[in-house]
């Protein structure tokens, strides 16, 4: 059976939490897990044993192993949002799995947490700002002050800043999220014609290399909704410097 995602915004500030979301699987399966430019904590529990991890954005579209019976959880922070001491630029392609105590608490940041659920996970995301854990970067705040001479930063010292804090480049970021959003089009019914011309690649080819990369389906598989064990596509709020 393929994952069915259920997701929700959240009263936090969304330059910090994004979204939240949850599944469940039935059986052992694979799923096509699409690029993403946020970290995610994903709380797993499966037969009764709890794992926690951060997985930081993603550069390109991957298989991941789903195993049985079990409920997931995920906190997507927004970009630029970091979990310290995780800054998402020494997690990009990559998963920081947290130990969890034998009371079935997780430890972040040196400190014990009780694991969130999907109703009160703003006491969760509350908590962690209040231990200065998760923080949010200034990047959107000097963006617009960027290259006034005496103002502040130059553009280029801002795109290092950008890279260290999100791990990605600001070009990869527009990137993955121009084709999350030719998959969202595609996958409302949208044809291809107006999916490159609304979102501006160059042609038929240029959008079928990006989603193949990023999304890891064809424009066909997505219009006839064959996106069975793949990774939830949603538009996600503006970001700093979006």
């Amino acid at each position: 059976m393929a994952l069915r995602f259920e997701h929700r915004g959240t009263e936090i500030d969304a330059s910090v939490v994004d979204r939240v979301w949850r599944t469940r699987s039935d059986v052992e399966d694979t799923m096509t897990s699409a690029a993403r430019t946020c970290s995610h904590v994903i709380i797993a529990r499966t037969r009764g044993r709890l794992s926690v991890g951060l997985r930081g954005p993603e550069t390109r579209a991957t298989t991941a192993p789903v195993p049985p019976d079990t409920e997931f959880l995920g906190v997507r922070f927004a970009l630029g949002a970091v979990l310290r001491p995780h800054p998402a630029a020494s997690i990009t392609d990559g998963y920081v799995p947290f130990p969890v105590t034998g009371s079935g608490r997780v430890v972040i940041g040196g400190e014990e947490w009780e694991a969130p659920t999907y109703e009160n996970v703003e006491h969760f995301v509350r908590r962690l700002q209040d231990a200065g854990l998760l923080v949010r970067s200034r990047l959107g705040q000097e963006q617009h002050v960027a290259g006034r001479r005496g103002a502040g930063p130059t553009r280029r010292t801002l795109q290092r800043r950008h890279r260290a804090i999100t791990g990605l480049s600001r070009t990869a970021v527009t990137q993955i999220d121009r084709a999350n959003a030719a998959a969202m089009m595609l996958g409302d019914g949208h044809d291809w014609h107006g999916v490159v011309d609304t979102l501006g690649y160059f042609d038929q080819a240029h959008l079928a290399r990006a989603l193949r990369r990023y999304v890891g389906c064809t424009a066909r598989e997505l219009q006839v909704g064959d996106r069975a064990a793949m990774s939830f596509l949603y538009k996600r709020h503006p970001g700093p410097g979006s």
